[in-house]
C-alpha cells in the first residue's frame, strides 16, 4: 500500500499483520468450525490496546486516529472475518455512545472494563420491520419513576449472546426520535432470544434480544435529551463505514493471496495455471480494484481524522471496498475451480463471510441513495 504511513503507523500495521500471521490465520478455520465467540483471542487483541485505540487517552484509550485502527482491522479481518467482526463490533458500534455520552459511573464500571476485553458491548438497533427506515422502529420506552419501562424486540444483534451490556435505540414517550439507552445484563425484562443462524461470519453469535417492561434506570439514559439519538448515530455512521471498508479489503487481500498461491502450485498441462493468460487475466482484475479500494478507505479515514468533510467519501468506501471485495472473492474461487467449493481450503470461507460487508454499514442500494444525493446537493 502505497498510502503515505507515518513510522508509528507502519508499526501498527506490521504488528498487527504479525499477529495476525502468527495468531488469527492458523486457527481460523477453528475458530469457525467452532461456532462460537473466540474469546481467547478477543482478549488477546484487547492486550494489543485495539478496542481502546481510536479512544482519547483521558478515557483509557490510546488517541490514535481512525486510520491506525482500519489499518489494525485490515490485517485482523485478512486472518479472519469472524475475529475481525468481534473486534469491530467491540471497538466501534458496542462501546461508541457509552464514550460519547457515558457518565463517569459508566465508563469506570463498563466502557473502561471493555477497552481492557473485560466486559463485552452490543448495540441494539435493526428490529423485524426496521432496518435501513429508523423511522419504523417500534420499541418504545415509558418513563417513569425513577427512569423508564422498555418494550420491545430487536433482531441481528451480534454478540447478543455474550454481550453485558446493549446500546439500544427506543423511541420514548410521544416522541417519534430515537432515545439512546444503555440496558445492562442484569436488568430485569431483557431476555436474549433465538440465535440466527447465519451463512459466514461463525464466529459472531447473532441473535434476537426482547426487553418485557424493563426497567432502564435514569442515569442509563445515555441522550442528553429525549429524541437526540439519531443525531449521535449520524455521527458515528461514518466511522462505521470507513471501517466496514477495511474489514472487506482486510478479507479481499487473503483471497487474493489464496489464488495467487494456489496459481502458482497448481499445474495443469504441464505448467502452472499462472502461466496461462486466462489466470494472469483474473489475478490483474482482481488485484486492480483491490489497490483503489485500499487506498481509498485510507483516504477516507484520513479525512475524518483531520476533520474534513467525509460523510460522502466514507460511503464511496464502503460501497466501493465491500463491492469489490465480492468480486475478488468471487473470483479467487474461480481461479481454485472445484477447490474454491471444498471445505478445505478457504477461499469458500473469504466467499462466505464477505457478504457481512455488504449488509454492515448500510447496504450498497442505501449507499448509492446516500452518495447521489450528496452529488446533488
Amino acid at each position: 500500500m502505497d498510502f503515505d504511513l507515518t513510522e508509528q503507523q507502519q508499526a501498527i500495521r506490521a504488528t498487527f499483520a504479525r499477529f495476525s500471521d502468527e495468531r488469527i490465520a492458523p486457527r481460523a478455520a477453528d475458530i469457525d468450525a467452532a461456532h462460537a465467540f473466540p474469546h481467547h483471542v478477543f482478549a488477546e487483541l484487547a492486550q494489543l490496546g485495539l478496542f481502546g485505540m481510536r479512544y482519547p487517552e483521558a478515557d483509557g484509550g490510546s488517541g490514535l486516529g481512525l486510520v491506525e485502527f482500519c489499518l489494525a482491522i485490515e490485517e485482523v479481518a485478512r486472518g479472519s472475518m469472524s475475529v475481525a467482526a468481534c473486534a469491530a463490533m467491540q471497538s466501534l458500534m458496542g462501546t461508541k455512545f457509552l464514550q460519547m455520552l457515558g457518565n463517569e459511573d459508566i465508563k469506570e464500571r463498563l466502557f473502561k472494563p471493555a477497552l481492557a476485553g473485560h466486559k463485552i458491548g452490543a448495540i441494539c438497533m435493526t428490529e423485524p420491520n426496521a432496518g435501513s427506515d429508523l423511522g419504523a422502529i417500534a420499541t418504545r420506552a415509558r418513563a417513569v419513576d425513577g427512569g423508564y419501562i422498555l418494550n420491545g424486540r430487536k433482531t441481528w444483534v451480534t454478540s447478543a449472546p455474550v454481550a453485558d451490556f446493549f446500546t439500544v435505540f427506543a423511541k420514548a414517550g410521544d416522541e417519534s426520535k430515537l432515545t439512546i439507552f444503555l440496558v445492562e445484563r442484569s436488568f430485569n425484562g431483557l431476555s436474549i432470544g433465538r440465535s440466527i443462524e447465519k451463512m459466514g461470519v461463525w464466529a459472531l453469535p447473532t441473535s434476537e434480544v426482547s426487553f418485557g417492561d424493563c426497567f432502564v434506570p435514569i442515569g442509563n439514559r445515555l441522550s442528553a435529551e429525549e429524541g437526540d439519538g439519531e443525531g449521535h448515530l449520524r455521527k458515528t455512521l461514518a466511522e462505521i463505514r470507513i471501517m466496514t471498508g477495511a474489514l472487506a479489503n482486510g478479507v479481499a487481500r487473503a483471497a487474493l493471496a489464496a489464488a495467487t498461491r494456489y496459481a502458482a502450485e497448481r499445474k495443469q498441462f504441464g505448467k502452472t495455471v499462472n502461466s496461462y493468460q486466462a489466470i494472469q487475466m483474473k489475478l490483474a482484475e482482481m488485484a486492480t480494484p483491490l489497490e483503489v479500494a485500499v487506498q481509498y478507505v485510507m483516504h477516507a479515514a484520513w479525512l475524518r481524522d483531520t476533520g474534513k468533510p467525509h460523510h460522502k467519501q466514507a460511503a464511496i468506501a464502503k460501497l466501493f471496498a465491500s463491492e469489490t471485495a465480492a468480486q475478488v472473492c468471487d473470483q479467487a474461487a474461480r481461479v481454485l475451480a472445484s477447490y474454491g467449493f471444498a471445505m478445505e481450503y478457504p477461499v469458500q470461507r473469504y466467499l462466505r463471510d464477505v457478504r457481512f460487508t455488504l449488509i454492515g454499514g448500510g447496504t450498497s442500494e442505501i449507499l448509492k441513495l446516500i452518495i447521489a444525493r450528496e452529488v446533488s446537493a
